[in-house]
């Protein structure tokens, strides 16, 4: 069995983070709350500052992945590899994204888009775009718990990202993430462009579906969580409701195939994580 190990973990970049669904009405007004403490991301575009994400989305065969964010379990992992803008024209990041009590802990490799496929993930070799002993440690870590869950390509999610970067306060982010799109695939390299999108928008929260197309608002801090963070949630009066893309895909996609039972491995998972 496996576990998240501590000596494995200990320099993973740690921050804090919160989301929240808000409709679209309020966007402008969030906007020239941070406009004094963010600047827009330099790898967005346009007004608003945005760019595209497609995220290929790890599990193991009885989802015990989404099972655990689900069951809210206090320790719990992410599996997943993901790009930006039109496909093929960027990197590929393989990611282990942790949630150890309140802290988020994330460690990635950038892959060349020609060097990933399941070879990389499955074979022996590195692939040669990895430089750097950090690169080579992440990537093995994303390998080791590919192998030990037995997780394979469950989903994509595909969605607009408006980012803002804290201009005082060390990685303080600001993002907000509309157009959510998920599609069902087995694929380990397709990324979304010989499948099927549906939309998912209109994003299930608090006990039913909101009456609008909700954007979802991310905070990202590291440990200090800074004031005008604090102030820009009590001013919108903002709800912190955890929404999780992928989960929201897969109960989506029950509506079509069915919904998927977690096993005794999920149970294994939430008890030894």
């Amino acid at each position: 069995m496996f576990t998240m190990r501590k000596r494995e973990i200990k320099d993973w970049l740690t921050r804090y983070e919160a989301k929240y669904i808000i409709s679209e009405s309020l966007c402008d007004s969030i906007r020239d709350f941070i406009k004094p403490f963010c600047n827009s991301d330099s790898h967005a575009a346009g007004t608003p500052p945005q760019y595209m994400i497609t995220t290929l989305q790890f599990d193991t065969p009885d989802y015990a992945l989404h099972y655990a964010k689900e069951q809210e379990a206090v320790n719990r992992f992410k599996l997943r590899a993901r790009t930006y803008g039109a496909i093929g024209s960027s990197p590929v990041f393989s990611e282990v994204k942790a949630k150890l009590e309140h802290t988020i802990i994330k460690n990635r490799a950038q892959i060349r888009f020609d060097q990933w496929g399941a070879e990389a993930i499955m074979g022996m070799e590195l692939p040669e775009c990895l430089h750097n002993d950090r690169q080579i440690h992440d990537f093995l870590q994303f390998k080791r718990l590919v192998w030990e869950t037995h997780a394979r390509p469950v989903a994509l999610i595909r969605y607009l990202r408006e980012s803002y970067v804290g201009t005082i306060d060390h990685y303080a982010r600001v993002t907000m993430d509309r157009e959510l799109e998920y599609q069902m695939t087995d694929s380990w390299d397709d990324f979304g462009r010989s499948g099927l999108w549906r939309n998912m928008d209109s994003t299930e929260a608090q006990g039913g579906v909101l009456p609008y197309s909700g954007v979802v608002l991310k905070l990202k801090t590291l440990a200090h969580v800074p004031t005008w963070i604090q102030e820009l949630v009590e001013r919108f009066e903002l709800k912190n409701n955890g929404n999780c893309k992928y989960s929201t895909a897969i109960w989506r996609e029950g509506g079509f195939r069915g919904y998927p039972q977690a096993g005794s491995f999920t149970e294994e998972l939430l008890a030894m994580i």
